[in-house]
């Protein structure tokens, strides 16, 4: 058996857990720059608030009835998924942490267990160490958990823990279940399904494989299987990314060269904080800016550089270097930018570097100086130390009128009782 573990509105969550006279009033989050409703507590649903709704059409509607708004603040939001896993980690051998706020559990060898008591022990637990309310979907496969799941999460009287369990419970939840919110059924096989008259997950299932495979190709199939209780999906462990990225829109365009330079040391940075934490380094450094494709009535350009590193490197240092003489090869004066951005690629095993005759830097001390470095941030917020190119500018930053504080990562933060 397979458990599927779900974060209830996480982001809405996640706040009212540090806001606790936010518990029943409605709340949205925002997207990055406070751009669209990325997430809603239950009471801004009924509401009418749709999902990727841009603020500025519910704004209206968000002073009439005194919700909630919050900036997307990931760093929080990152930490208290942390927190949920590693809780559920507690409970089995093997998971698979599918998003931010999901997590697969391998239950195999708990057939002996009560698995609607052990679920509703998981669920209160996850609670009780950090707030976070979940919903479990347990069954045979990826695809009917989720289908669980999303009975756990709708229905009070399952009381977060829903379990599908027997043929009857199958073909009666696949009855009630459109196909449209089926796992890995998206837009475009909805609408063919439905011209064919297939409303639920069980009229797909009353379909031939030859059939299916024929319209939605192998993963159709697999989905098809995984629905009837053959698994086809295995819970995946965690991989080493193969190229980081990050990037940013601007709260402002920028025009400045100083300003866009301080932009890209600090996702050059942020790019060797990540290489960091999987052990990995980079042999390879691309950045990109852009300016705004909805502003017609401005000049545009978008370019792309991509320098290779002498050794391969997790260095803030070197990353932002290369980072900054990439800059200087694309930027052109005059021009409103609106998003930059750094990847890194080429990665390999951090003890595994082709070191070069011509490298002229000591590794293990810049690698001693990086580690404590990272301590450091780890326990004070993120850049408490960083690189002085990164500089204090805030011309370049998210606009994020609504964020909450770093309430689990910066001391600065920690909540103050009286």
């Amino acid at each position: 058996m397979i458990a599927l573990v779900d974060c209830n509105n996480f982001y809405a969550s996640v706040e009212r857990v540090f806001n606790p006279s936010f518990h029943d009033i409605p709340v949205i989050i925002l997207s990055n720059n406070d751009g669209c409703v990325v997430a809603r507590s239950n009471e801004a649903k009924k509401l009418g608030i749709p999902m990727g709704e841009p603020f500025f059409k519910v704004e209206k509607l968000v002073n009439a009835h005194n919700i909630a708004v919050f900036s997307s603040n990931y760093t929080l939001y990152a930490d208290m998924s942390d927190r949920v896993v590693r809780t559920l980690a507690g409970f089995v051998k093997d998971m698979e942490i599918y998003s931010i706020d999901e997590s697969f559990l391998d239950l195999t060898g708990y057939d002996y267990y009560d698995l609607n008591e052990f679920g509703k022990e998981i669920t209160r637990t996850v609670k009780k160490n950090t707030g976070i309310p979940v919903s479990m979907g347990v069954a045979e496969t990826k695809t009917l958990a989720k289908v669980a799941n999303k009975f756990a999460k709708k229905y009070k009287q399952y009381n977060s823990v829903c379990i599908i369990d027997s043929e009857g419970r199958r073909e009666k939840a696949l009855k009630q279940f459109d196909i449209n919110d089926v796992w890995g059924i998206g837009r475009q096989y909805g609408k063919l399904l439905s011209y064919h008259g297939i409303k639920s997950a069980y009229d797909f299932t009353l379909k031939s494989e030859s059939w299916v495979r024929k319209n939605l190709k192998v993963f159709g199939v697999r989905t098809w299987k995984e629905l009837q209780g053959e698994p086809c999906f295995v819970l995946e462990t965690p991989r080493d990314k193969k190229s980081i990225c990050t990037s940013r829109s601007f709260g402002e365009t920028v025009t400045e060269a100083s300003v866009l330079e301080e932009a890209v040391a600090n996702f050059a940075a942020a790019c060797g904080r990540k290489l960091r934490e999987q052990n990995s380094c980079a042999s390879m450094l691309t950045i990109f800016i852009l300016t705004n494709k909805f502003r017609s009535d401005l000049p545009q350009h978008f370019e792309s550089k991509s320098v290779p590193l002498l050794v391969p490197t997790s260095g803030a240092g070197e990353l932002i270097t290369a980072a900054k003489k990439a800059l200087e090869k694309i930027y052109i004066p005059g021009y409103a930018y609106k998003k930059a951005g750094v990847v890194v690629s080429g990665i390999v095993p951090g003890n595994e570097i082709q070191l070069s005759f011509w490298d002229q830097s000591d590794r293990l001390r810049l690698n001693r100086l990086y580690s404590v470095v990272d301590q450091i941030n780890r326990k004070n917020g993120n850049n408490t130390l960083k690189m002085a190119a990164q500089g204090f500018s805030k011309k370049w930053r998210l606009k994020n009128e609504h964020l909450s504080r770093m309430y689990t990562t910066n001391f600065r933060d920690l909540i103050e009782i009286f």
